[in-house]
């Protein structure tokens, strides 16, 4: 749609009454354009609903209602302190939110984990929504709310629904139009990280989901750009909390945030960048407490003389395999080993083969990882080590990779033109 901008605010963003009323001031300085927010659960809401489905599918109703309380209630006391003209139209909608829940936690689980789980998970965003819509009414902004389980089509994955593209965007082309609404400038607020079947089965998006609808949405609208309001000032070419001296980078392409959530830095998910790059829109990571700082934009061109870029994963475990009769590590044990990797669900962040043998460096994650060492020592002689750290910097000059590994001890490392990676333990 012509000028069409799509924002997505977070959880951090809308998690008390201040961020709230800031986002509000955010919207101001932009209503005199189409806008399409998408909005995340407040806070820890998500994990505070996860905890409410594990004890409805253990059996303990009582407990699970119990938990569920807890968010009814802290999203009434929000509305309270946000609304005054509008809180009862406001408590009428949320009462449905809570009924449609309520209901569901009064039956026995008959199906499996994944589908009560996004039943249950996905009210947060509604009601997160449905709250931050009526307070933007009330402040004179006017706006659409939108229900994007009418708008998003998906499969019945649960909790990794995967999202039907044509149904999906001729839903969303009928229903954000500027003849469909009422508004002189259309402002859409509606929820990230959900959708639902042809069946009405509420689904998730999976990891990163809320990002990930912001783009879908850009994409079907053609949208002019989409902001990820955060708070932080921008992408960092570190993480500000390891790396007080970490800078703002203020434009990078599309294939550089790629590699960088490829390696493992905190960034935007991959998947949330394909449908931008397919249709060449820009995305920017703005700071939500300081919306005039510059932030990063994220596009197509590729930005030049880029910082190193460091990226530090610990809890890192090394698995050596060797061959059991010192024959070569040729194709087919090769072949298997990654059969078994892909059957026990877990990627290596490094892999480095000799002659006789594999190292393999891993993401601490103790069943996976026993279930590919014991499915490896078929062919191979098996050792892990635990409690290491991966260093990954793109971009590197030889001073800040000594300045990083100096007095570390390096067990494994690899070296491109771009990117230098090390698997260190540290010293005792």
């Amino acid at each position: 749609m012509k000028g069409m901008k799509v924002f997505k605010f977070g959880g951090a963003s809308v998690n008390s009454v201040e961020r709230i009323q800031n986002l509000a001031a955010i919207v101001r300085s932009f209503n005199d354009q189409p806008l399409t927010i998408v909005i995340s659960a407040m806070g820890k809401t998500t994990n505070a609903l996860e905890k409410v489905v594990e004890a409805f599918y253990a059996g303990k109703k009582e407990e699970a209602l119990q938990l569920f309380g807890v968010v009814k209630n802290q999203h009434l006391t929000t509305a309270k302190y946000l609304l005054v003209t509008h809180y009862n139209p406001c408590l009428a909608r949320l009462n449905d939110f809570f009924t449609e829940i309520e209901w569901l936690l009064h039956d026995k689980p008959v199906r499996d984990f994944d589908y009560y789980y996004d039943q249950v998970v996905c009210v947060g965003e509604l009601l997160s929504t449905c709250i931050i819509s009526y307070f933007l009414n009330q402040e004179g902004i006017a706006n659409e709310w939108l229900d994007v389980r009418d708008l998003l089509r998906t499969d019945d994955n649960f909790r990794d629904a995967t999202i039907d593209w044509k149904v999906s965007t001729e839903r969303i082309h009928s229903h954000l139009t500027p003849n469909n609404s009422q508004l002189t400038t259309p402002i859409y607020v509606t929820q990230g990280f959900i959708g639902a079947t042809a069946d009405n089965e509420s689904t998730t998006l999976g990891r990163e989901g809320s990002d990930y609808t912001a783009a879908v949405f850009a994409n079907m609208l053609e949208a002019e750009s989409v902001t990820i309001w955060k708070d932080v000032e921008g992408v960092m070419n570190a993480d500000p909390k390891q790396f007080p001296d970490a800078q703002l980078i203020q434009e990078l392409s599309f294939r550089e945030v790629i590699e960088m959530a490829y390696y493992g830095a905190q960034v935007i998910h991959p998947k949330t960048i394909k449908p931008l790059q397919n249709k060449d829109i820009p995305l920017l990571v703005k700071c939500f407490l300081d919306p005039s700082l510059p932030g990063t934009t994220i596009h197509k061109k590729n930005a030049k003389a880029l910082p190193p870029i460091i990226v530090v994963k610990q809890q890192q475990v090394l698995m050596q395999l060797n061959s059991q009769d010192f024959s070569f590590v040729g194709e087919q044990p090769m072949s298997h080993l990654y059969a078994w990797i892909n059957q026990s669900r877990i990627k290596p962040n490094l892999v480095q083969t000799g002659a006789i043998g594999v190292q393999l460096c891993f993401d601490d994650r103790a069943d996976r990882l026993e279930q590919l060492a014991s499915k490896a020592s078929n062919e191979f002689d098996v050792q892990l080590e635990k409690n290491l750290t991966l260093l990954t910097i793109r971009h590197y000059t030889r001073e800040k990779f000594e300045a990083l590994t100096n007095g570390k001890e390096i067990l494994l490392q690899q070296q491109s033109k771009e990117t230098v990676q090390v698997l260190y333990r540290e010293p005792q």
